[in-house]
């Protein structure tokens, strides 16, 4: 999750040490940074969120918390050293793992908000270019139910391709999405009943995905999608049906906190129950309601 080379710190911040904040400066003069965030979740623990003020181009670290099965924050008051807090032009929020005995910001930043001269607070969002640089509210997606990774035409609704093929034999890109920067890649999922399973992880919307552990012994597409026609895990059984299940597209942090869905999911669907196999249907934009957001003030 770490890249402590000069050029990491240069690209992310622009910065090239990273500073502590010591409330020994200043005549431990001290003041709090207030944070007012939701739509975060529980990282497990191995994970833990870091709060960042940027301070001349460098990070220090305003101190650590965790986030309940509710989304309550574990801590949302850090007593900080009054003169930098102050000089402080920026806020982060990263992922970081627990315990983590490097001092350095990892990649994975999920919130970032901007100081302005004489403020006293900022509003947080996915959006900032410290940050994952984009708030997701343009991603679009197609799909179709298929399986072109067996022989038989008898299963055609286990499988999901994100591709568009409305232009056959001719296919193309199914999702637009935007860029990811370093610390995070794009997840296509298949719920089924409560089980989310994954179909791969990717980060180009046209190529293949990293994973094909369901599919069949022939070759799918050259597009993020999935077969479920063997080795299911527990509870399910394939070849199954997708009508009436949600397929999504999630963004999730690298290296990723959990076998499960991450708190970001841009697009969503329910497959309709009168689906037909390889035709073209849709994914609902999400953003709004899957994005954290809030404001810090110091």
């Amino acid at each position: 999750m770490k890249n402590k080379t000069l050029y990491f710190l240069m690209l992310i911040f622009g910065f090239t040490t990273v500073i502590s904040c010591n409330s020994d400066d200043d005549d431990d003069n001290t003041k709090n940074l207030i944070l007012d965030i939701s739509g975060l979740e529980d990282l497990g623990s191995d994970f833990i969120y870091e709060n960042w003020i940027i301070i001349d181009g460098q990070p220090v670290s305003a101190g650590t918390f965790s986030v309940n099965s509710s989304g309550e924050l574990s801590k949302t008051s850090f007593s900080l050293n009054a003169s930098q807090l102050a000089s402080a032009t920026a806020y982060v929020l990263t992922i970081e793992p627990n315990p983590d005995t490097d001092t350095a910001p990892s990649s994975v930043h999920i919130l970032a908000g901007s100081f302005t001269s004489g403020s006293t607070s900022t509003t947080v969002s996915t959006n900032h270019d410290s940050a994952l640089k984009t708030d997701f509210t343009e991603a679009t997606g197609n799909y179709i139910l298929a399986t072109p990774t067996d022989g038989s035409n008898t299963n055609e609704k286990s499988g999901v391709w994100w591709l568009d093929n409305s232009s056959a034999p001719t296919l193309s890109a199914g999702l637009t999405l935007p860029t990811l920067p370093d610390g995070w890649k794009y997840e296509g999922w298949a719920v089924i009943g409560t089980t989310a399973v994954s179909t791969g992880k990717f980060t180009l919307a046209a190529g293949v995905d990293d994973s094909n552990t369901f599919s069949g012994t022939g070759s799918g597409p050259a597009y993020p999608g999935e077969d479920f026609l063997m080795s299911a895990p527990s509870g399910l059984t394939f070849p199954t049906d997708l009508s009436g299940q949600k397929v999504v597209i999630s963004v999730e942090p690298d290296p990723d906190n959990s076998p499960n869905p991450f708190l970001l999911k841009p697009l969503v669907a329910t497959v309709p129950a009168d689906a037909m196999d390889h035709s073209l249907l849709s994914m609902t934009n999400n953003a709004s309601t899957s994005n954290p957001s809030g404001s810090v003030t110091r």
